[in-house]
């Protein structure tokens, strides 16, 4: 994966999932002066957040199945298999709350729990053919 522009091991996005993206968007625009630019990912509205042309994060509404979990800002760290890290997370204590799973035109993605409770993603980015 050597043309990939995040290497294994390092954070490449953040993302907001919000139980009101409007207040969420609003928030942040009025805040630091980001853009937002919305997207359909296939599966709803997708907001990307820009500062100037620089893409920041993302924002979207939380998910039918996670209606008691409140708003949040999930981080996501690049890794080169997310299908092998999935299973070794569970071997090291930690636990596979979503996925593995794929986003289509972006890549392949699990949400994970450590063993004290932190929540984080791993992503492998889907790799763009010129």
């Amino acid at each position: 994966m050597s043309d990939n522009p995040y290497p294994h091991g390092t954070f490449c996005w953040n993302e907001c999932m919000s139980t009101d993206v409007e207040k969420s968007k609003k928030f942040y625009t009025d805040l630091i002066g980001w853009q937002a630019e919305e997207h359909d990912m296939g599966a709803g509205p997708y907001t990307v957040m820009k500062s100037g042309d620089k893409m920041t994060s993302g924002m979207m509404a939380m998910p039918p199945e996670a209606k008691d979990v409140p708003s949040h800002w999930m981080a996501y760290i690049a890794v080169d298999n997310v299908d092998e890290l999935a299973e070794k997370a569970k071997t090291l204590g930690g636990n596979v709350i979503h996925g593995p799973m794929d986003i289509p035109t972006v890549g392949r993605f699990v949400v994970l729990q450590d063993p004290a409770g932190a929540v984080v993603s791993l992503i492998t980015m889907e790799q763009k053919s010129e």
